[in-house]
């Protein structure tokens, strides 16, 4: 129940690029009186004083309200509380005034929370603040809940009316809470508005979807109401730490669709959960389903993309455990919960009263306040404010610039398109290791494109060139690695190390003039440019090649009685031509072309050091062939 889980969630949101296909509003901390509309003065009073810190001053009332053992004091535990309870409530005030027709709070669902105790990591029950807000505009406000846990909380609070209907799908027998037995049917003007369906362990896609429908679909038919609250816990999901329940994320998110196919006014909140991965990746796929947008299963690079390993995949898989829910089991209970229903068949009526002046009320004032501060205009220093930013939509068929958020998009988590993020195992299985280094070269791809499966497809070894991969984006990163791997078979037929190790610099053969010697060297500089780091490879200044060239072969330029000291004080001190020193470096896909081509960028180089004009590129063959009819500098 670790707020991380939320930020997990909201990272990949982003940068699935989700929000741009919804509005984000901000919800206020919920305040105290607030709170106190279900529960008591003195429970949420003591949750306002209570720290780590304090906590021994208050060890009588732990005890009374339930607070220590399952549901610890933490720092900010209730401006958490707040947090939760507020965001719940501005949906449910968002529906209620036709500003939208689903609203999310992936921080709600603390579904076990009393009047005045606190249960299951739950302190202040959030999803009975927003249904009581849904009532003073909805009549009839049906509550779903899909947690592997029974939502006690909630029943409890609506327990004795007909305006609110509770359903419950949840693990029964020995497990916590212990409540939601099939005979919990609510009492007095409630009596039948409450179902509970009970479940065994290790229940599948296939068979929750046949008893999930038809009683959901039978509630719609008979109750008719209003408005959802749908509450998505986790922990149904297979390989939860604290479920039992075998279902895939394709099968927990069948029921947001369901639900979602009625059309009504819904609240969808978080809930249970504590495998944190499966958790962001569920309710990430569930945001893509609110908002018809279809997402995965390859994860974009987040700030929390190594959690997701090995696979790096949007999707959570069932498991092998056996399915003690039976058939037989199954039906029987359908059987008797449908019956229930029957008696339901009239949708309860209510009274039209004066609702007084509530949340959704304070909220309209505030936002027009709002608007006619955003109308004035943002300046001449932003293009828009962050609520203008969080209001923004994008319709199907219109073009957008991702120009116009930039900045506000970054202080929101979204990383930019082509990102480079951390290697993972996939990327070292498809792109190998790069020759004689223990990683492969990262490739910066057109338009920037730096991510870190393209650079799987860098200086690759022989047999992995031509393998195909994809970036974060889907694009084929084949074509750049075919031209790495010719790049690379080009240098290596080129450079012939010999017993020492040194490329093309052996002490058996003479050693060439000082214009091709300076040719060769600056051939070897260029073409080893791919071999580097991207992140050295960024900007830097041309004039310490030319030193690095300078000192490249001394030894070879002690054979030919050549004053190498005179040449490379001259190189040193003499600019390369065409450079300053405040010149950017060529890119490096200008770089892998003039590596290719060879002599381009030497000669320049040569032409800067004040010595005598280069050699054409046949003097330079004929004199590596032949060194003995090369002249040296005193014969000239």
């Amino acid at each position: 129940m670790k707020p991380h889980r939320i930020r997990m969630t909201h990272s990949l949101i982003m940068n699935y690029r989700l929000y741009k296909k919804m509005e984000i509003y901000r919800a206020k901390p919920a305040t105290k009186q607030e709170m106190c509309q279900f529960h008591t003065d003195e429970y949420i009073d003591f949750l306002s004083k209570v720290t780590p810190d304090n906590m021994e001053q208050y060890s009588k009332e732990q005890g009374k309200y339930n607070v220590g053992d399952d549901c610890p004091v933490f720092d900010g535990l209730f401006e958490f509380c707040g947090i939760s309870g507020g965001g719940s409530m501005e949906g449910a005030a968002r529906l209620n005034r036709g500003k939208c027709d689903i609203a999310i709070n992936w921080a709600g669902g603390l579904h076990h929370a009393k009047k005045s105790e606190a249960s299951g990591f739950c302190y202040v029950n959030d999803i009975v603040l927003g249904i009581i807000e849904l009532l003073r505009y909805k009549q009839r406000v049906l509550y779903i809940d899909i947690d592997v846990h029974h939502g006690d909380g909630v029943e409890e609070a609506f327990y004795t009316t007909d305006r609110v209907m509770t359903v419950s799908f949840h693990k029964y027998g020995e497990y916590f809470p212990g409540t939601g037995e099939l005979r919990d049917i609510g009492v007095g003007a409630g009596k039948y508005y409450a179902v509970n369906f009970p479940l065994r362990d290790g229940i599948t896609d296939t068979t929750y979807k046949e008893v999930f429908e038809p009683v959901i679909g039978h509630v719609m038919e008979f109750y008719r109401p209003d408005a959802v609250v749908l509450q998505c816990g986790a922990d149904s999901l297979s390989g939860d730490r604290l479920g039992c329940f075998n279902l895939s994320m394709a099968g927990h998110a069948n029921c947001v669709e369901f639900v979602k196919k009625f059309n009504l006014p819904t609240l969808v909140v978080g809930g249970g959960g504590y495998t944190m991965r499966n958790v962001s990746r569920a309710w990430t796929f569930e945001t893509g389903i609110l908002v018809n947008q279809k997402v995965g299963p390859n994860l974009p690079f987040s700030d929390f993309y190594e959690y997701f390993g090995p696979d790096y995949e949007l999707d959570v898989r069932p498991s092998n455990m056996e399915n003690l829910n039976s058939r037989e089991y199954l039906e029987k209970i359908k059987i008797q919960v449908l019956s229930n229903l029957e008696r339901t068949r009239h949708a309860p009526s209510v009274q039209t009263a004066d609702v007084g002046k509530g949340l959704t009320e304070h909220q309209e004032e505030q936002d027009a306040i709002l608007d006619d501060i955003d109308e004035d205009g943002p300046g001449m220093d932003t293009r828009q404010t962050q609520r203008q930013w969080d209001r923004a939509t994008e319709k199907e068929g219109e073009l957008y610039s991702d120009s116009e958020d930039e900045d506000i998009a970054s202080t929101m988590g979204v990383r930019k398109t082509g990102k480079k993020g951390s290697r993972n195992a996939r990327d070292w299985k498809d792109g190998g290791s790069g020759t004689g280094s223990g990683n492969a070269t990262p490739f910066t791809g057109p338009g920037g494109s730096d991510n870190a499966s393209e650079s799987a497809g860098g200086n690759t070894t022989k047999g992995s060139g031509a393998t195909s991969k994809r970036d974060g984006e889907g694009r084929d990163l084949t074509e750049y690695d075919e031209e790495l791997e010719a790049l690379r078979k080009e240098t290596e037929e080129e450079a012939q190390p010999d017993n020492d190790g040194d490329v093309e610099m052996g002490d058996e053969q003479p050693a060439p003039s000082t214009n091709a010697l300076t040719d060769e060297a600056a051939d070897e500089e260029m073409a080893d440019v791919p071999a580097q780091s991207s992140t050295s490879s960024a900007k830097a200044d041309p004039a310490p090649v030319v030193e690095s060239l300078a000192q490249a072969k001394p030894e070879a330029a002690t054979t030919d009685k050549i004053k190498i000291e005179a040449n490379e004080s001259s190189k040193t001190d003499s600019p390369t031509k065409g450079s300053n020193p405040g010149a950017a470096r060529p890119s490096e896909s200008s770089v892998v072309e003039t590596a290719s081509e060879g002599s381009g960028p030497t000669a320049s180089v040569a032409d800067g050091h004040g010595s005598k004009p280069p050699l054409t590129a046949e003097e330079s063959a004929s004199s590596a062939s032949n060194p003995a009819e090369t002249p040296s500098k005193e014969d000239k």
